[in-house]
């Protein structure tokens, strides 16, 4: 049966091959197909308040804690033990009086007594290791660590009560603290460094044994007692330290002394201020030059520090002193393996940074050439989607492993015994520098709440890392950012699955829901949804009203929205509290032609199908043609290699179709408004759940394609599915769904028209081509070792 539509009253009719009247392009709401996707986030945010506004900025009667340091410490390399005395004024800026004030005791976490790694399960294998076994005894082999507090009095020595419940310590106040007060407290402690490397519990801090040459690398972190977050959210955030959620921090001003061997140097947070003390004159000469130094100059060189690391160890001390302003934390490392090297970075104010990096010799062939390079290029891209660096200093460590404070941060970096690397350690050591070094903004300064919400700096970080990344080098392997990269994990079965907006404690798939997805999820905002311009106008304006201040992710949200004039609540509904997946399915496609008055005459039209080119990311392909300069391309003192290599080729397999279509002769005034056109109806169905912007490609007989993107609105009235008619002057051969990969789709095989056949797998396109001319140069470079 045939229906006839009226086009402006004349009686030109479409005549359709299929169609019922449920697939019609107006289609009737079916009211269980409208669920909530749309709707504002409403109660599931916080309420708006005085603190913390509607727009999400800080409120007019927005407010935090100040807590300022005075610490001295000393470090016993024989025993392994750390010993120090603090003076700690706290400044009371809420509205509240305070009866008592709680701190965090995070070396406990490897105390016996803690619960610390207890959500961790464990069982018996076939085949034990020591370490293994060790972590199944870790009662015993811990007894001795732990932070061990001697003595806590006022600033006139007079004792104060306290109670340790094991990660934390509340001290009792011996008057209320009014707002607007302050109170100045003592407290001393020590205790013994665990072996981060092969202890029985490893952890941020600590040492590194090197057994080849009996020195230690010292990682010096979560050391001291240090207060918890008072905030107008959460009011004490005192939950325990199991070692998988991270830190909440006020900020404060620190001065800290740190005596240990003559024979260690010593990076540390903030600015020293005795180098003339524990410098000799030719590395303090050097100083002076490494401050108005090109490229990254060595302040203690290679062939010191071998020297260094031989000698019998000394048994004089010194103190070196270091000061910072305005940071939530500090840290500092110490070694007599450290070569040390800096140049400065110059902010968009005229402000001079120092960016330096410390690291043993087994790290010489990689960070020599790439970390303090890393750190400064960090440093500019992050200032650019931010706010300026504010801080004077920013170093590199290289611990073999991964973990960042204030101006400081540790990463690996080894090269092979015989100074040879591989591209992929290398990519690997960059891409950490980059992470941890732009922790300094997120938690550092945007200074959130890690131990509730992970995604709060390792996805944010994560995202911008990735695009500091794509601007060091535009073929850079990046792990996340892209968004196909996170479909394998969104495209699990639910049960697997858990929304970002989770308790950090509570991730199970941590790498995933704390850093892909978020930092993927913000690209696909970036590039898919909101455009560049207005992204990164509102992020930059979240950073700047949260510079140093408490964020929630509730003024987050608020903010991009209030910045880009954007309604993304159905984003953040579906991205960042929901687990369903991308899954637009194409399920079909009609094509009509006008017949004014005729019967119609059936022909045959042959379609072909071409196979996929290889993916090239919409962010690379966009750098490109903004023209960016990426650093790797300056700077030719970064360059291994570069491996010339043939473009893929494609191959045309060819699909036979047959579809039906009319064509009448009309009046030549007709002809042109209508006859000529083609009208194709696409039918969509959402089988994942979640919904985003249908992005499509059409291929037409003349080989030309064209892009065409239909908003997610379409979804708003039907979740599950819609159908839409689009207009061409062209007859299509074939149909794309989201042709660049920029929605995290978790099934293309319903991605087009023809359907598209089934693409190989990584075995048979290594059968059936050959290997050296098809790799690309990241697959090429793989395993393959660089001599420096």
């Amino acid at each position: 049966m045939n229906f006839r539509f009226h086009l402006n009253i004349k009686r030109f009719t479409l005549l359709l091959f299929t169609l019922s009247l449920a697939g019609m392009t107006v289609q009737a709401q079916n009211p269980s197909n409208h669920g909530n996707k749309f709707e504002q986030l409403g109660t599931i945010l916080p309420d708006p308040n005085g603190y913390r506004g509607a727009d999400g900025a800080p409120g007019p009667d927005y407010w935090q804690q100040r807590a300022d340091y005075n610490i001295e410490c000393s470090l016993d390399t024989e025993n392994q033990r750390l010993d120090g005395s603090e003076l700690i004024t706290y400044y009371n800026q809420s509205p509240n009086t305070l009866r008592y004030l709680w701190l965090q005791l995070d070396e406990n976490e490897h105390s016996p007594l803690s619960e610390a790694n207890y959500q961790d399960g464990s069982s018996i294998g076939s085949y034990m290791s020591e370490s293994q076994l060790n972590n199944l005894n870790k009662k015993e082999l811990l007894e001795k660590y732990g932070c061990n507090i001697t003595k806590v009095t006022d600033a006139n020595d007079n004792e104060l009560e306290y109670m340790i419940n094991q990660t934390v310590m509340r001290v009792n106040l011996p008057q209320p603290l009014k707002p607007g007060e302050k109170f100045s407290f003592k407290v001393d402690w020590h205790y013994y460094l665990i072996d981060r490397v092969d202890g029985p519990d490893g952890g941020r801090g600590g040492y590194e044994f090197f057994e080849k040459d009996g020195n230690y690398l010292y990682t010096i972190t979560q050391w001291y007692p240090r207060m918890c977050v008072y905030s107008d959210f959460d009011g004490w955030q005192n939950k325990q330290f199991t070692g998988r959620g991270e830190f909440a921090l006020t900020f404060g001003n620190f001065v800290v002394k740190m005596t240990l061997p003559d024979d260690h140097m010593v990076g540390a947070t903030g600015e020293c201020l005795n180098y003339k003390d524990v410098l000799t004159p030719a590395q303090y000469a050097r100083w002076e030059k490494a401050r108005n130094a090109d490229e990254p100059f060595e302040i203690q060189t290679l062939e010191e520090a071998k020297k260094m690391e031989k000698t019998r160890p000394s048994e004089n001390m010194q103190t070196w002193i270091y000061t910072a302003e305005n940071v939530r934390d500090f840290a500092w490392t110490a070694s007599r393996k450290f070569i040390w090297d800096a140049m400065p970075h110059t902010t968009e104010e005229g402000k001079k940074v120092m960016c330096m990096s410390y690291y043993p010799k087994e790290s010489y062939p990689i960070y020599r050439k790439y970390s303090t390079k890393a750190v400064e290029h960090t440093l500019a891209t992050y200032s650019r989607y931010s706010i300026p660096y504010p801080y004077p200093t920013a170093i590199s460590v290289e611990a073999a492993n991964g973990m960042e404070y204030p101006m400081i941060c540790f990463n690996p970096g080894r090269a092979e015994e015989d100074g040879t690397y591989t591209e992929e350690a290398k990519n690997s050591a960059i891409l950490v520098i980059i992470h941890e070094v732009g922790h300094n903004y997120f938690p550092m300064i945007i200074n959130n709440d890690e131990r509730q919400w992970a995604w709060m700096d390792e996805g944010i970080n994560s995202f911008i890392q990735y695009l500091t990344e794509q601007e060091w080098d535009n073929n850079f392997p990046s792990r996340w950012g892209s968004a196909h990269t996170i479909a394998p994990y969104m495209g699990r079965d639910k049960d697997q699955l858990e929304p970002i907006m989770t308790n950090s404690e509570n991730i199970i798939d941590y790498g995933s829901n704390a850093y892909s997805k978020p930092a993927t999820a913000l690209n696909i905002l970036r590039e898919t949804i909101m455009g560049r311009e207005a992204f990164d106008f509102a992020f930059k304006e979240y950073c700047r009203r949260w510079a140093f201040k408490h964020p929630e992710p509730a003024d987050f949200f608020r903010s991009m929205e209030d910045a880009s004039g954007v309604d993304l609540d159905w984003f953040w509904r579906g991205w960042f509290y929901g687990i369903d997946a991308v899954d637009i399915s194409l399920d079909s496609v009609v094509w009509y032609k006008v017949d004014m008055e005729n019967d119609p005459e059936q022909q045959e039209r042959t379609f072909t199908q071409k196979v996929e080119k290889p993916f090239d990311d919409i962010s690379r392909i966009r750098n490109r043609e903004s023209g960016m300069k990426f650093k790797v391309e300056e700077d030719q003192k970064l360059q291994d290699f570069y491996t010339n290599y043939k473009p893929w080729e494609t191959e045309d397999s060819v699909q036979t179709n047959t579809m039906i279509f009319f064509e009448e002769t009309f009046s030549k005034k007709e002809k042109e408004q209508y006859a000529d056109k083609n009208f194709y109806e696409l039918h969509f169905s959402n089988k994942g759940g979640l919904v985003m912007p249908v992005i499509l490609e059409w291929t037409f007989e003349d080989g030309t394609t064209e892009k065409e993107r239909v908003p997610v609105e379409v979804w708003r009235k039907n979740e599950n599915s819609f159908t839409k008619v689009f207009v061409k002057n062209k007859v299509v051969t074939n149909v794309t769904l989201d042709p660049d990969k920029v929605t995290a789709d978790v099934d293309e095989s319903n991605n087009n028209w023809p359907q598209m056949a089934p693409e190989p797998s990584r075995f048979q396109i290594f059968k059936s081509h050959k290997m050296k001319e098809k790799l690309n140069p990241m697959q090429k470079a793989q395993g393959k070792k660089i001599k420096p």
